[in-house]
C-alpha cells in the first residue's frame, strides 16, 4: 500500500507522534519526481529561504574542490575550501534574545549562563552534492522503503537516509541513524573531560569502523541484517589503558540485539557485554558521556516515545574546516565552559526537529532529548538534553564537514556542555595527531571485529 504525502512545515508546537512504526512509508511517483529538482536528491529544499539567508543548493563541487589541494584516503586534517570567509555578524550574550526564533533552547542557556560564549554566523554556503549513485539509490527509497519493527530498521536499498521526504518522526530517526557516511573510518582521537575552571583531564582512543551499509560494492543493494562493526582501543586515561571494546550493530534493534564484548587487560580476558547502550558510561569520557550520546543519538529508541516537531530555520556548526586544521592546538581551543568561538563557523540552516520522551516505566538519565538534523546530510547537529524532571541539563552540538575522501558529510569534533557545572567533554579531536580520520581508504572487513579479534589485540 501507498500513501501520498505533500512536502510539509510544520511549527514546533505541532508534532507527529510515533509510538508504533507504520509500513505506509513510500511516496508516490509525483513525490519522489521532486527529487533532485525543488528537492535535492535526498529531500532538502533546494531553493534558499525567503529573505536569502539561507542560500539555493548549488552542489558545484563532488568531491575535492578544484582549488584545493589534498590527497584523499590519507588522513590528511580538513583543508577549507573557503579560506577568505568571516563572520558577517555574531551572536552574543547582549543580543541572543533577537535570535532567539533561530536558537535552540540549549543554545540560548549557553548565553544565559556565559558570557563569554558567542555564535561567529557566516554566509551560507551549500556548495556540495553527493554522488549521482547515491542519488538514484534515495529516489529508489523514496518509492520502494519501509519501516520495520519498532526502529530504526527499515527494508529498501543500502547507502542513502531511505525517507527522503518523510512523513513521520520514525523516518526521521532512521535517516540519521542511516545517513550517507564514511564505510571506513581509523582514527586516533582525544577526548578532553574540560572542568570549569579550565583544567582538562584526557582520554585517548584509537577507534575502528566499518559501516557495511555504505560500502561502495554494496550501495544500492537491499538492506541486509547488519549495519556497521566498531572498535576501540583505549589509551588514556592511565586507569583504562589496554582495554578493548568491539561491537556489532544490526539494522533492526527492535528485534536484533547490538552485540560487544569487551577486552580486559589486567584479567586478559575477552567476556561479552550483557547490554551495550542506552546511558551506559562511554568510555574515554569520564563517565560524563552516554552510549547513546555519540553521534547525539544511537541504539535502540524503544525507550522513548518519538515526535516529529517540523521543521526550523536554526543556527549550526556547519563548514567546519578552520576548526579541524593541523594548526589548531587544544590550548587555544579548550576554554573554561565552552570551545574557543573563534575556530567555529555557524550558518542559518533548515533543519528537521525530533524529540524523544522516555516512556513510562522505563529508565534513563535524560527524560527528555530533542535533536536537530540537518536538513542537507540528516545528521543530528545539535541536540538539548534534559532530566527527569523536564529541566535543561545539556546542550550538545557536532561539527560536521563536507569531507572529500567520502564525497558527504562527516562529523568531526563534538561538544557537550553540563549546564549544571560548568564542564563540558570536546570529543572527538585530532587536530594535534599527526594524521586526522582516515576514511573510505577500505582495508578492513568483518573478520577484525568480534570477540576473537579483540583476543588477537590483547595478545
Amino acid at each position: 500500500m501507498r500513501r501520498t504525502r505533500a512536502l510539509f512545515v510544520l511549527s514546533t508546537s505541532v508534532g507527529l507522534l510515533c509510538t508504533s512504526t507504520s509500513a505506509l512509508s513510500r511516496v508516490d511517483a509525483a513525490e519522489a519526481a521532486k527529487l533532485g529538482k525543488e528537492l535535492t536528491c535526498i529531500g532538502a529544499e533546494a531553493g534558499p529561504n525567503a529573505d536569502g539567508s539561507i542560500p539555493a543548493f548549488s552542489g558545484k563541487w563532488l568531491g575535492t574542490p578544484p582549488h584545493v589541494q589534498y590527497e584523499p584516503y590519507t588522513g590528511q586534517h580538513p583543508v577549507d575550501p573557503y579560506p577568505d570567509d568571516k563572520p558577517v555578524f555574531e551572536i552574543t550574550s547582549a543580543n541572543f534574545d533577537k535570535h532567539a526564533d533561530k536558537l535552540t533552547e540549549g543554545q540560548q542557556e549557553m548565553f544565559r549562563r556565559y558570557p563569554t560564549f558567542r555564535i561567529p554566523v557566516y554566509e551560507g554556503r551549500r556548495d556540495f552534492r553527493y554522488d549521482d549513485k547515491v542519488c538514484e539509490v534515495a529516489r529508489r527509497n523514496a518509492l520502494e522503503a519501509e519501516l520495520i519493527g519498532s526502529g530504526p530498521g527499515y527494508t529498501g536499498y543500502q547507502g542513502t537516509p531511505p525517507f527522503p521526504i518523510p512523513g513521520q518522526a520514525m523516518e526521521l530517526l532512521v535517516n540519521t541513524t542511516f545517513p550517507a557516511i564514511a564505510f571506513t573510518e581509523d582514527i586516533l582521537r582525544d577526548i578532553a573531560n574540560v572542568q570549569s575552571t579550565g583544567e582538562v583531564f584526557w582520554g585517548q582512543q584509537r577507534n575502528l569502523n566499518l559501516n557495511v551499509v555504505t560500502e561502495p560494492e554494496e550501495l544500492g543493494k537491499p538492506m541486509g541484517k547488519i549495519m556497521a562493526y566498531a572498535m576501540t582501543l583505549t589509551m588514556l586515561p592511565v586507569r583504562d589503558r589496554g582495554s578493548v571494546s568491539s561491537a556489532v550493530e544490526p539494522v533492526d534493534l527492535g528485534k536484533d540485539k547490538r552485540l560487544a564484548w569487551n577486552y580486559d587487560s589486567g584479567t586478559r580476558r575477552v567476556r561479552q557485554l550483557p547490554i551495550y547502550g542506552y546511558d551506559m558510561p562511554l568510555s574515554g569520557t569520564s563517565g560524563l558521556m552516554t552510549i547513546d550520546q555519540d553521534r547525539l543519538m544511537n541504539g535502540d529508541p524503544g525507550r522513548y516515545e518519538w515526535k516529529m516537531l517540523g521543521k526550523r530555520e536554526i543556527y549550526l556548526p556547519a563548514n567546519t574546516y578552520r576548526l579541524h586544521g593541523k594548526d589548531v592546538k587544544y590550548a587555544d581551543l579548550l576554554k573554561p565552559n565552552h570551545a574557543n568561538p573563534d575556530y567555529l563557523r555557524y550558518e542559518l540552516r533548515r533543519v528537521w526537529v525530533l524529540e524523544g520522551k522516555l516512556k513510562e516505566g522505563f529508565r534513563h538519565v535524560f527524560g527528555r532529548r530533542v535533536l536537530f538534523l540537518d536538513e542537507d546530510n540528516w545528521q543530528a547537529s545539535v541536540s538539548d538534553y534534559y532530566d527527569s524532571r523536564g529541566a535543561l541539563w545539556q546542550h550538545a552540538f557536532i561539527a560536521h564537514y563536507y569531507a572529500f575522501d567520502l564525497k558527504g558529510w562527516h562529523a568531526g569534533n563534538s561538544f557537550y556542555h553540563d549546564l549544571n557545572t560548568g564542564g563540558y567533554i570536546a570529543h572527538n579531536l585530532f587536530q594535534e595527531r599527526p594524521i586526522g580520520p582516515i576514511l573510505n581508504a577500505g582495508k578492513m572487513n568483518p573478520t577484525m571485529f568480534g570477540p576473537e579479534a579483540l583476543r588477537q589485540v590483547g595478545n
